[in-house]
């Protein structure tokens, strides 16, 4: 952005543009470098993150869900061990790794972990911004 600036100042000391006008084209590159900064900006600390769940359906029945990763770390071994206590819910959860799912989340895994997509053109999708 500093070479940008001083060229517009160039610009004004060989008199292309006025005062008034280099100054308009520094504030707007100003502000376009705060917004990318606010852009890029990540959080400080991994936990402060959010997984986000997406579901699209044909039918539209369409599923958005967001949970801060330290809600999951907390609960996530508990749940487990509750719904596997459950005889209904027993043989939907009997496969999953929570171990892995909290290695991923001590590992600070970060982006999209899951992509699914299903001949009929349903989607599934997680991912940890």
């Amino acid at each position: 952005m500093q070479e940008e600036i001083t060229r517009v100042l160039t610009m004004v000391q060989e008199g292309k543009i006025t005062a008034d006008k280099g100054s308009e084209l520094i504030q707007v590159l100003q502000e376009k470098e705060e917004t990318s900064n606010k852009l890029l900006k990540k959080p400080t600390n991994y936990l402060d993150k959010t997984l986000k769940i997406r579901v699209v359906s044909a039918e539209n029945d369409n599923v958005k869900v967001n949970l801060p990763i330290k809600l999951i770390k907390a609960v996530l071994v508990a749940g487990h061990n509750i719904a596997s206590g459950i005889p209904q819910s027993e043989k939907y959860v009997k496969d999953i790794d929570i171990n892995l799912i909290v290695e991923a989340i001590d590992n600070e895994l970060d982006g999209q972990i899951v992509d699914i997509r299903s001949a009929n053109g349903d989607s599934v999708s997680v991912t940890i911004e």
